[in-house]
């Protein structure tokens, strides 16, 4: 049988794990971002200028 206190202490172990994976994927993301604005953003459906015909 688990104690009070050692079931405190493995939910907050859990809780520090589960912090550290959402801080690692936050950041993962805020790197990925500028990498995405420099190859153009696919979802952009402006046509391009020098496609466009001209009157």
């Amino acid at each position: 049988m688990i104690s009070n206190s050692e079931m405190i202490r493995i939910r907050r172990q859990m809780q520090r794990r589960i912090r550290d994976v959402v801080a690692e994927r936050r950041r993962a993301r805020q790197l990925e971002v500028p990498v995405a604005d420099h190859t153009g953003d696919p979802t952009d459906t402006r046509p391009d200028p020098s496609l466009t015909p001209t009157p």
